[in-house]
C-alpha cells in the first residue's frame, strides 16, 4: 500500500525490445502532432541558451559545458507536456495546448517532482563549481569555453576534475532518472503522491536494471550530443525522447484493473 492509503501501481518486467519499441512509437507521436513536440524542444532549448547567455554576460563561460552535460536532469521535467499529448492521442482525446496546461496545473504532485528535479539540477551546478575551486584553484576564471577545455584536458588537475566531474554527473543522473522515469507519467495518469510515484519508478528500473540503465545512457548521450550545437539539436530530440518515455511507462506500469 501507498503513503496515502491506495494500492500501489504493478510494474512488469521489460527488455531492449520494449525500448525499440516505444522509440519507433514516439517517433509516431511526434510525427502525428510535430507542431507540440517542436514547441516544448524549442522551450527546452531556448532555456539553454538563455542560461549560456547569462552565464556568458557573467563571465562565467566555462561553466557551459557543465551546464550542457547538466541540462539532461530537467529533462524530464521538461517533456511533462510531451506525456500528456501521447496520453491524449493514445485515448483519443483532443489535444491542445489549454488542456496539456488544465491537466498538468490539476495534478498538485506534479510540483513536488519538479522540485526534486531542480534540486538535483543545482545540486550538480554547485558541485561543478566546487570541483573547479578545489582542483583549478580558489579564483579559477576563464576568459572563454576554450581556455577552459585547454586547461581541463592538457593538465593533471584539468583531468582529475573531469573524471571526477563525470563520475559524479553519471550518479546523479542515475538517481535522477530512478526517481522520474515512472513518476511524472504515473502522476499524469493516476492520482497517486509524488512518493509512490518516486518508489514505483524506482521498482521499474530495478525490475529491469540492463534495459532501463541503457534506455538512461541512450537519454542522456542524445540530449548531450544534442544541446552541443547551442542546444538546437534538442528541438526534435527531446519530443522524441519524451513520447517514446510515455510509450516505454505504459510497457513498465500494468493499467489499472478495470
Amino acid at each position: 500500500m501507498s503513503i496515502s492509503g491506495k494500492v500501489d501501481p504493478v510494474v512488469r518486467p521489460v527488455a531492449a525490445a520494449d525500448i525499440a519499441e516505444a522509440l519507433v512509437e514516439g517517433l509516431r507521436d511526434f510525427q502525428a502532432l510535430p507542431l507540440y513536440g517542436l514547441c516544448f524542444g524549442a522551450l527546452y532549448a531556448a532555456g539553454g541558451i538563455l542560461i549560456m547567455l547569462c552565464l556568458t554576460a557573467f563571465g562565467m563561460v566555462y561553466l557551459v559545458y557543465p551546464l550542457a552535460a547538466g541540462f539532461a536532469l530537467i529533462g524530464p521535467f521538461v517533456a511533462i507536456g510531451l506525456y500528456e499529448v501521447s496520453r491524449r492521442r493514445e485515448r483519443g482525446e483532443p489535444v491542445s495546448f489549454g488542456a496539456i496546461w488544465s491537466t498538468i496545473r490539476s495534478r498538485s504532485e506534479i510540483g513536488w517532482m519538479a522540485f526534486v528535479t531542480l534540486f538535483v539540477f543545482v545540486v550538480w551546478m554547485y558541485q561543478v563549481r566546487l570541483l573547479i575551486a578545489l582542483l583549478l584553484g580558489l579564483k579559477a576564471s576563464f576568459s572563454s569555453l576554450q581556455e577552459f577545455m585547454t586547461v581541463v584536458l592538457t593538465t593533471s588537475e584539468g583531468l582529475l576534475f573531469l573524471a571526477i566531474g563525470n563520475a559524479v554527473g553519471a550518479v546523479l543522473s542515475l538517481i535522477l532518472f530512478s526517481l522520474t522515469v515512472v513518476s511524472f507519467p504515473l502522476l499524469l495518469e493516476r492520482e497517486v503522491d509524488f512518493v509512490t510515484a518516486m518508489v514505483t519508478s524506482v521498482r521499474a528500473v530495478v525490475t529491469s536494471p540492463l534495459p532501463m540503465i541503457g534506455w538512461a545512457a541512450v537519454i542522456v548521450m542524445l540530449l548531450i550530443v544534442s544541446a552541443l550545437p547551442y542546444f538546437l539539436g534538442l528541438i526534435v530530440t527531446l519530443p522524441v525522447l519524451g513520447h517514446a518515455t510515455w510509450h516505454l511507462y505504459r510497457r513498465l506500469v500494468a493499467p489499472v484493473p478495470a
